[in-house]
């Protein structure tokens, strides 16, 4: 007999996203949606979970400069079922520090970028829905025609994801104006597909845009790092995929994995129709080497 399906949590039924994968990208993912104290203990536990491990409840709220109950509302707003819930994830997620570095140094730098980069890689697998995936793959196989839309650090994911896309057979377009994209989104139907990138999910431009393609009837779909922003409450289907960043909100790290997705969703569009695909790989492959010496 098949496993039931897993209830849904408290947190999945208010954001209507599904909460998976591990603590600390889950408290990246939320972090814009929390109260200030709540953001302040966020911090404090991503800044290093490994600690938080070792603390008390009235430990954290010292170090946080909150109180037990604010600790405590911090751990229910995760649909953790309370502190010691959260010191168990964080010690199953924990990985030994490397105490070998200066943390000034510039090997210590170089070493946390890195490590940034490949810790967001192992992790998109575990906090992607590989039903909404194929999901999203098939709207953007079906579309007569697919706007990407994005601004600012997504506006060269959402060049690449244009490109991509036309490289397997669809009719993809990418336009760098925010105005024409707003128009462009306005004249999709139901027939059409937005696709907006946004890292924050709370750019103006994006919204504008996706606000317009779903008025105009389109599938709207959005790919972003956190949840519960006015980009998932737009789309009809949000892929959540951060990543821990170096620079605070600025994304950098969050870029590669956003990347990854893409090349996820173009090889599932791809298995949509192979003989359709490699057609247009074809068309692609000539068009290129007219410009090869």
């Amino acid at each position: 007999m098949a496993n039931p399906a897993p209830a849904r949590t408290d947190l999945e039924a208010r954001t209507g996203l599904k909460m998976v994968g591990p603590i600390t990208a889950r408290i990246r993912s939320l972090r814009p949606s929390l109260s200030p104290t709540g953001a302040r203990i966020g911090d404090a536990v991503l800044a290093a979970p490994a600690d938080i491990v070792r603390l008390t409840v009235s430990e954290l709220a010292d170090h946080t400069g909150s109180s037990v109950g604010s600790v405590v509302r911090f751990c229910q707003d995760l649909d953790l079922k309370g502190f010691h819930d959260l010191k168990l994830r964080l010690a199953a997620e924990a990985t030994p520090a490397d105490a070998a570095h200066n943390a000034d140094s510039p090997a210590h730098t170089i070493d946390t970028v890195l490590g940034n980069a490949v810790t967001g890689l192992q992790q998109l697998s575990a906090v992607l829905d590989r039903s909404d995936l194929v999901e999203v793959a098939t709207r953007l196989h079906r579309a007569e025609h697919v706007l990407i839309a994005g601004v600012g650090t997504s506006a060269p994911i959402a060049a690449d994801t244009g490109h991509r896309l036309r490289t397997c057979g669809i009719h993809a377009e990418v336009l760098a104006d925010p105005h024409q994209q707003h128009l462009a989104a306005r004249m999709l139907t139901n027939d059409g597909c937005c696709f907006a990138i946004s890292h924050t999910g709370q750019t103006q431009e994006t919204l504008t845009t996706l606000r317009a393609a779903h008025d105009a009837g389109a599938t709207t779909i959005g790919l972003t790092s956190f949840h519960r922003s006015p980009l998932t409450e737009l789309c009809d289907h949000a892929i959540v995929a951060g990543a821990s960043e170096l620079h605070g909100l600025e994304a950098t790290t969050s870029r590669l994995v956003h990347l990854t997705v893409v090349d996820v969703l173009v090889a599932l569009v791809t298995d949509q129709d192979p003989a359709a695909a490699a057609a247009a790989e074809q068309l692609y492959t000539d068009a290129v080497a007219a410009h090869r010496v």
